[in-house]
């Protein structure tokens, strides 16, 4: 099996930014009077698009209220923005896909503007040989993030490797009929991302490295779920 080109999500995969989305959520719902809906709820709708992720978080809401909880939400997020940092084993990941001639991609929940930001902050840009962002595509759990990146780079799904944190994550690689990677490192736990089509489940991306490494060397790839 080769895979050519790898899918990464971006906020709790290759960033460790679950607890500031997660207090960004809250804070917006109290700042626009809504119910908290708590740690599991909040967590639950990353990688989402933000639009959908506040309308799940506060059904409830009216229009003038959602339009509250998103400036709310990128106020409270942004002040939190500059302090975040990738997860330890993303950047030699990275380093070594490129060596290996892998295409890298990114399909997010960010909008075009936060990833762009993010790229920029953390100088992993030149890693990306292309990105989806949920204010350009379908929200995640559809495939149209990674159609768009298969018909771009001409590659087919058996050829691609999608590896994310969360459920919409790896919905949106059994979609679109890649294979997927689970990361336990983000917004959903383990119990729930081992429910749905996965090759291998690892703590996090630096854990998932030797055995990736492993599989696009050999060509053999061996299913985990620790």
């Amino acid at each position: 099996m080769a895979f050519k080109m790898i899918v990464f999500d971006w906020d709790g995969t290759l960033l460790d930014s679950t607890g500031a989305i997660t207090h960004a959520i809250r804070q917006a719902c109290q700042d626009a009077a809504l119910p908290d809906p708590g740690q599991e709820i909040a967590s639950f709708v990353i990688g989402l698009g933000l639009a959908e992720a506040l309308r799940y978080a506060a059904p409830s809401a009216t229009d003038e209220q959602l339009n509250i909880l998103t400036e709310s939400y990128r106020h409270n997020y942004l002040k939190a923005d500059h302090t975040l940092r990738l997860f330890a084993g993303a950047v030699p990941l990275l380093e070594a896909l490129q060596q290996r001639n892998i295409t890298c991609t990114v399909a997010t929940g960010k909008s075009r503007q936060g990833l762009n930001r993010a790229m920029e902050q953390t100088k992993t840009r030149p890693f990306f040989a292309g990105t989806r962002c949920a204010d350009e595509c379908h929200s995640k759990p559809h495939p149209e993030m990674l159609h768009e990146l298969m018909e771009e780079f001409s590659f087919v799904p058996e050829e691609v490797l999608m590896i994310g944190d969360t459920t919409h994550d790896l919905q949106m690689a059994q979609a679109a009929g890649t294979h997927a990677l689970a990361v336990c490192s983000g917004a959903h736990p383990r119990n729930m991302l081992v429910q749905l089509p996965h090759l291998a489940a690892f703590t996090s991306v630096s854990e998932a490295t030797p055995w990736l490494l492993q599989a696009l060397d050999s060509g053999v790839l061996s299913t985990r779920t620790p």
